[in-house]
């Protein structure tokens, strides 16, 4: 959804992955949310997290965005041009170098109330990235007539849907030229009729090419636009495949317990 050039999916074979995860592990106090978690992540492919609550889905997005401090494991970036050795001490600038290549959607929108949707949009690109104005402004209206959302440009959050300040969270993403979109359950805070305006915007990102890494418990979404799954649970990845196999059938009983009641949960 790029008003200039759309991110490439096609991955060569052999590349280096645009993000490679090693190792990854974090406690809370004697609580551990992530147990060595290993995954690789292809330019222009989409990963999808599912699992039940507190099984440390949303503990891997925000290391990968800098936003948690893991206790152990690697995080490298576009072939290690940002890498991160949790092992030993990180530095503020190690760390924003991270976060410069990712952009996070958050479940609760996470917008600025006292700015307009065009100021939302717009602040990381003109504030952080300090790009012109005029080009940031012209971009974000860009963005924001792709997802019908033009004329809402001096509205403020307060005066919109769920679903659209979601949207607006997607363009302020989008707007920030990541390499890499995370997604941390964007549809769970959604009346159930809003939650399908969301999935279609997050579906032509796919398509586009975005690369991306999303949280979700949406399965049908996670069908149609994942090219791997994996399902945590315990800090653990439990399972992981495309989602054709893992989906209709899993090799882990305890996935199969969660498809189940996530499918049929009456």
């Amino acid at each position: 959804m790029s008003p200039t050039e759309s991110p490439s999916r096609a991955s060569t074979p052999g590349s280096t992955p645009l993000l490679e995860v090693r190792g990854l592990a974090k406690s809370f106090g004697d609580h551990e949310v992530l147990r060595s978690i290993d995954f690789t992540l292809d330019t222009g492919k989409v990963l999808v997290l599912i699992g039940p609550s507190g099984s440390g889905k949303t503990t891997v997005l925000r290391s990968l965005n800098g936003l948690e401090q893991p206790d152990a494991g690697t995080v490298s970036v576009a072939g290690g041009e940002v890498a991160i050795d949790f092992a030993g001490p990180v530095s503020a600038a190690t760390r924003l170098a991270l976060r410069d290549r990712s952009a996070m959607v958050f479940q609760h929108y996470n917008l600025f109330p006292h700015l307009t949707v065009l100021q939302n949009v717009t602040e990381g690109p003109i504030v952080v990235q300090k790009r012109a104005r005029a080009d940031a402004e012209a971009e974000a209206m860009a963005l924001l007539e792709r997802v019908g959302l033009a004329d809402k440009r001096d509205a403020f959050p307060f005066e919109l849907s769920g679903g659209q300040q979601q949207r607006v969270g997607i363009v302020r993403a989008v707007a920030l030229r990541p390499q890499l979109l995370l997604f941390d359950e964007p549809t769970s805070s959604l009346d159930p009729e809003l939650v399908g305006e969301v999935l279609t915007v997050m579906k032509e990102l796919a398509e586009e090419g975005w690369t991306m890494v999303v949280v979700t418990h949406e399965l049908v979404f996670a069908r149609e636009v994942a090219d791997e799954v994996l399902f945590l649970d315990g800090g653990v990845i439990v399972e992981r495949g495309a989602p054709e196999r893992l989906f209709t059938a899993p090799t882990q009983e305890r996935t199969k317990q969660f498809l189940n009641r996530l499918l049929f949960p009456f």
